[in-house]
């Protein structure tokens, strides 16, 4: 017995498999024309549904970083213009998220002058510039 690889097909040839089946065909006759599992095309057409073109990504890894930011920024986009998240809700969540980041800021100048102060200055040649030793 042989194990068959999976077949990996194209965003093109998904997209005009779901463009045939939103057109009205029936998604068994398309799936023996073009031998493809039902099930297959059943979620192509989801995804299609769900996120358009961009969902109907190959299998595999993604580019670093482009797919995660770029599906939230749809996702996002999505919500902002089904009138889920209010313009003063998102301007209020904006808001807070300036604060969040103004504190953790105010934190790290602080801790970083205290390491600044804590450290003796170099006096010259063969003199450790270290902070002082803990005594236990």
């Amino acid at each position: 017995m042989s194990k068959k690889s999976p077949r990996i097909f194209s965003r093109e040839f998904k997209l005009e498999a779901v463009r045939r089946i939103l057109a009205g065909e029936r998604i068994r006759a398309l799936s023996q024309e073009l031998n493809v599992l039902r099930k297959d095309l059943y979620a192509w057409r989801d995804l299609f549904r769900a996120g358009g073109a961009e969902a109907l990504r190959p299998l595999g890894r993604p580019r670093k970083g482009t797919a995660v930011v770029a599906a939230k920024v749809t996702e996002r986009a999505r919500e902002v213009a089904a009138g889920d998240i209010a313009a003063p809700e998102r301007v209020a969540e904006l808001e807070r998220k300036i604060g969040q980041q103004q504190i953790e800021l105010d934190f790290f100048r602080q801790a970083l002058r205290r390491v600044k102060e804590a450290r003796r200055p170099n006096a010259g040649p063969g003199v450790t510039g270290s902070t002082r030793s803990s005594r236990r």
